[in-house]
């Protein structure tokens, strides 16, 4: 008997081990969710004040074109009127107008349709967001239960295939992930580079109209574009997985990071590493990477700081990682009522990351005092399992 009671134990410990692992992994899911609505909405904004701008220079060249057009029918009607630079001038002006009528018109089309696909993402993201919080919640229920002493054990295991169903549904929980990623290649750079395809050929009709000036600008505008494709290309693979964390390891990356973060935010930081630097585990890595990048960007949205530090430290059985920033800090106290009624899960959901870890989290903050974080996460939890 003593035996079998064993041999559920270990059971009951793999298989906690199995949804912790899982638990982060919907963890991470439902955070690029949130992330990915955010950003959605924050493309929605710009791309309806785009459209708008566009619309107001479509109605605005229609209006030049029609007065064009009246110019060049007048002109044309009376020859001894007008003289052979006027009826060249008319027609220049009004073959400009069509021309540049004819690319607005083009945009526009592009700008309602991006509009649309748009909104079509947007409720498949709060579809996703939805079914993710749906899982994390039974998922948790299930490991208060593997939790339990072994009186439990006979409900548990009566319980099996209700546990089948909620692997399965974390298998959906994936694959919605990986039809999100798709879905970024198809609406971001997939989208771009059809319009470059598109604006070729007008400048390709251009061409033949010999419309030189126009075909410059067109030719600016698409040098412009490909750039901007070529970097949501970039940013779909860095927030896929930054390739230098398996080619060169965590601090390497740490260090491009906080480099191009000061770029990009125009926010002073620094980046030191104490201890005897080693890598660790791939899972670890990735996870001690994604707590920094999420510290920075939090401090930037909603703290407004100048400075922001991090502070790597290499223990024997532990890493212990300090993100500091001088920006606005808050009550520590009222943290959890605050972020859950603002919608502000970042802190309350690093803590529930690192737990997963098997480490612990440590937060000072006070109005206008600035904010540190600090982290402590063994890197031997096998060792202490076995």
């Amino acid at each position: 008997m003593d035996h079998q009671v064993d041999q559920i134990d270990r059971v009951i410990k793999n298989a906690t081990k199995v949804m912790q692992d899982s638990q982060y992994q919907i963890y991470e899911i439902l955070k690029a969710a949130r992330d990915e609505a955010a950003n959605l909405q924050y493309q929605m904004t710009e791309l309806m004040e785009e459209t708008a701008r566009i619309c107001d220079k479509v109605d605005e060249l229609e209006r030049k074109f029609r007065l064009a057009r009246s110019r060049l029918t007048e002109v044309s009607r009376d020859f001894s009127k007008f003289s052979e630079e006027d009826s060249k001038n008319a027609y220049e002006k009004a073959t400009q107008y069509q021309v540049e009528l004819m690319i607005f018109r083009e945009k526009e089309n592009y700008l309602k349709t991006r509009r649309d696909d748009l909104s079509k993402r947007m409720r498949n993201v709060d579809a996703s967001i939805e079914k993710a919080e749906t899982i994390g919640s039974q998922m948790s229920v299930v490991l208060d239960y593997l939790s339990g002493d072994l009186t439990q054990v006979t409900r548990i295991l009566e319980s099996a295939k209700n546990r089948q169903l909620l692997g399965l549904q974390i298998i959906l929980a994936q694959e919605e992930e990986r039809k999100r990623i798709a879905r970024d290649i198809h609406d971001g750079p997939a989208q771009s580079l059809a319009n470059v395809v598109l604006r070729t050929e007008i400048v390709e009709r251009m061409l033949s109209k010999q419309e030189f000036e126009v075909v410059q600008d067109e030719i600016v505008d698409l040098k412009s574009q490909l750039r901007g494709g070529l970097e949501e290309i970039r940013k779909v693979i860095f927030n896929l997985r930054p390739m230098t964390l398996d080619d060169l390891g965590l601090v390497p990356t740490l260090r491009k990071f906080v480099h191009d973060f000061e770029e990009k935010m125009k926010v002073k930081t620094m980046l030191e590493v104490k201890g005897q630097e080693r890598r660790l585990k791939s899972a670890m890595e990735a996870a001690i990477f994604r707590l920094v990048q999420e510290m920075f960007t939090n401090a930037a949205k909603h703290a407004d700081p100048s400075y922001v530090s991090c502070k790597l430290t290499y223990e024997e059985n532990e890493v212990q990682l300090v993100v500091e920033d001088n920006g606005q800090g808050f009550n520590v106290e009222s943290l959890e009522s605050i972020s859950k009624e603002q919608g502000h899960f970042g802190i309350i959901g690093m803590k529930e990351r690192v737990k997963l870890l098997e480490g612990r989290m440590q937060i000072r903050s006070s109005r206008d005092q600035g904010t540190q974080l600090s982290f402590f996460i063994p890197i031997n939890v096998e060792k202490r399992e076995e």
